[in-house]
Formats: C-alpha cells, structure tokens, sequence
C-alpha cells in the first residue's frame, strides 16, 4: 500500500502545483479587471461628449439650412 501512495504522489503534486499557481494569479486579474473598468468608463465618458459636440454641430447646421 506504501508503495502505491509514493508512486502516485509525483503525479499528483504538478497538478497542486499548477492550480496553486493559477490561485495566486486571482487578485491579480480582480486588480486588472479593475484597471480595465476604470478606462472603459473614461471611454464611454469621452466617447458621450463627443457625440454631444457632434450632435451640436449638426443642430447648428441644421437651423442653419432651415433658416435659408
């Protein structure tokens, strides 16, 4: 019975090992989860005003052409 849990034990252990590492990775993808977030948001704020600047040019021409 020794025998068999020291044989099996080298197999078993790379598996361990390979999710422990995969574990101490998460606080790392919640703090870049974060990052990305962040300038998600200041894009869609960016991308707001744009449209905002836009839609005001094209209401000025707007009441331009019907003025004529």
């Amino acid at each position: 019975m020794a025998d068999v849990s020291i044989q099996t034990a080298p197999q078993v252990h790379p598996h361990w090992r390979c999710w422990s590492g995969f574990l101490s990775t998460i606080p790392r993808l919640n703090d870049l989860r974060g990052h990305m977030d962040a300038r998600f948001a200041d894009m869609r704020e960016t991308w707001r005003s744009d449209l905002r600047r836009v839609e005001e040019v094209l209401d000025a021409r707007l009441k331009h052409l019907e003025a004529r």
